[in-house]
């Protein structure tokens, strides 16, 4: 069974019918869909251009996935800052009893709504071959639940002196293309920039893919959405209602998990 209400912070596809197309991205600029919204977005549009001008000094490339620095060690910790504070709001803003100590067993819960092992984000302009990152890929089904970026975070945040190591660029690019799905999941490629929404129809000509919110990463989106996980309405009659969107039942999902 699809769903007739958009819930908060969860972008997802919509079935396509009358007035599709319109209604797969509208309903993420009412103003009931997610609270302060602005303030994870400009958050993470300040964290990209802090590595466009880390890539200034370090180039992106296979070779120097392990360098380290302080430098990118702050960004690191910031980034994963940012991805604790998505968690926590998607969340608050739907149903979920545990409000404080959250943790990765709270956060992995989010993987069951926003399919964030189905994503990957690539890195433009890159010397080599692996700039394709999929920072959520053993959250999935077959994954072992670990994420090797994140413990990478914890460590060298509360023990630099052994850890120093573990806060090198391919910790970091996990972690930013990690924010960048995070965004992603919940606002598609609405950015909420002041000024008029512009639509465009084109192809991004050297690059083969769809830039996301920001416009510099690569954005693969999961392919693996059953037509009962979709959206199904048209935004145009469901924005007059005063009861627009649906909250997901975080507990429920939790329980189910533990239970499987």
């Amino acid at each position: 069974m699809s769903y007739p209400k958009p819930f908060h912070r969860n972008y997802r596809p919509l079935i396509e019918g009358p007035n599709s197309g319109y209604s797969s991205w509208k309903y993420i600029t009412d103003h009931e869909y997610s609270n302060n919204p602005t303030q994870y977005t400009r958050a993470f549009f300040m964290i990209q251009k802090d590595l466009k001008e880390l890539f200034e000094y370090v180039e992106p490339a296979d070779d120097n996935l392990p360098t380290y620095s302080h430098r990118i060690q702050q960004l690191l910790i910031r980034a994963c800052i940012e991805i604790e504070a998505n968690f926590k709001a998607i969340l608050s803003e739907n149903k979920y009893s545990k409000t404080k100590d959250l943790n990765r067993n709270d956060y992995k819960i989010i993987n069951k709504t926003h399919h964030l092992s189905g994503y990957s984000v690539r890195f433009p302009y890159w010397n080599g071959t692996k700039n394709d990152f999929k920072p959520f890929l053993e959250w999935g089904s077959t994954g072992s639940g670990k994420l090797d970026w994140y413990d990478a975070y914890n460590d060298c945040k509360h023990d630099r002196n052994n850890a120093f190591k573990l806060a090198n660029l391919k910790n970091l690019l996990n972690s930013i293309a990690g924010l960048q799905i995070l965004i992603t999941s919940q606002f598609g490629h609405y950015d909420f920039e002041s000024g008029a929404i512009g639509l465009s129809i084109g192809d991004n000509g050297y690059y083969d893919g769809n830039f996301g919110i920001g416009e510099y990463m690569l954005v693969k989106e999961p392919t693996d959405w059953t037509d009962e996980e979709k959206y199904d309405f048209n935004w145009s009659d469901l924005c007059k209602e005063s009861n627009r969107f649906a909250k997901i039942d975080y507990d429920k999902i939790k329980l189910e998990s533990k239970s499987s």
